[in-house]
Order: structure tokens, then sequence, then C-alpha cells
């Protein structure tokens, strides 16, 4: 069984793509999405990204549509990874690389240095502690972080050097864009 999103705006804009039906599986809400790519609309260009929790990918297309310059996608779920490697197909997205590995097995063999970074995690696991701590030596100074979670963000013990931009809810999502700076 399979579901479809819609990729809002850019380059890829209203191109339906396919996921997998999978409990807990749940692609960012288009209003947020639509809100997180206005935040970003002067820094996705370029961007070097990294999509902790792909799910349906929904983030990474977005950021790709929108002229990322390149999308690295950690996605555990094998059934989930073929439809990801359909779409990357599909939309001839060779600037994208898919993991299929855990986000953290994955972060202890990542080496480069990220713009942007998507923290999304299945909300049962809450691992947004867990992933932040791996990540932050990964991501670039001044380098950005969404998160989105069904608690207040304040409450994720995220690193100290991630402060906090923008923040939004919609429903029982709450989603927020942090930057990461050294505080001397």
């Amino acid at each position: 069984m399979k579901n479809q999103l819609r990729i809002i705006g850019g380059e890829w804009k209203r191109r339906q793509l396919a996921f997998a039906s999978i409990e807990g599986l749940r692609p960012t809400p288009d209003r947020v999405r639509e809100t997180l790519f206005n935040w970003l609309m002067w820094d996705i260009h370029n961007a070097q990204v990294l999509d902790l929790c792909t799910g349906s990918g929904a983030l990474s297309f977005e950021a790709l549509s929108r002229g990322a310059k390149h999308v690295t996608m950690i996605e555990p779920n094998p059934t989930q990874a073929q439809f990801l490697k359909q779409n990357i197909q599909l939309l001839k997205a060779d600037n994208c690389q898919l993991k299929v590995t855990t986000a953290q097995q994955a972060l202890v063999t990542l080496k480069s240095s990220f713009d942007l970074v998507f923290l999304d995690p299945p909300y049962s696991l809450n691992l947004w502690e867990e992933l932040a701590k791996l990540t932050d030596p990964l991501i670039a100074e001044n380098g950005l972080i969404y998160i989105e979670a069904d608690r207040e963000l304040n409450t994720l013990n995220l690193p100290h050097s991630w402060q906090s931009i923008k923040q939004t809810k919609a429903g029982t999502v709450r989603a927020g864009l942090y930057k990461k700076v050294t505080r001397s």
C-alpha cells in the first residue's frame, strides 16, 4: 500500500511522490512545510542538507526542489527506502544520497559539514536529544536545524549552542528553526 505527498514549491512544484504506508510515518504537513520553507527562503539555495529521519522524503525533496546543493537522506525502513530510491530516480535527483540505516549508525560515519539539518524522528522513539548530540559536530557554524515534535520544543534538551530562531504550531505538531552559534 502507498500514499502520496505533493511538493509545494520550486522546480518540482505540484509533483506527486509515493511513499509507503508504515505505522508512525507521517509527512510534515503541507502548512508546516510551507512555513518552514518560507523561513528558509534565503538559506536553502546551495545548502548541504542532512535529513536524519527521512521517512516520506517530504522535507528532502522539497529542499532539492528549492535549490539545495546536496541532500543526504537517512531511512532505516527498507520498504520506505525503496520508495525513496524510486522517487530519486523519477526526479533525476543525482545530488541526493540515501543511506539505508538508522540515524545513529549513519551519524558516526558521516564526515561532511551540513548547512541545514532536518531532525524529525518518529515521535514514539523520543530520539531528539540523542540525535541532536550526535549531529551537533556535523553542523556548520551558523548552520540551521529544523525540529519537529509532538511536544514543547523547550523540553527536548537540545544542545546549548542551538539558538531558537522561529517556532510554529499546527494541530499537535510543534516545529522550530534553530541556528548553531558559538557562545563566547
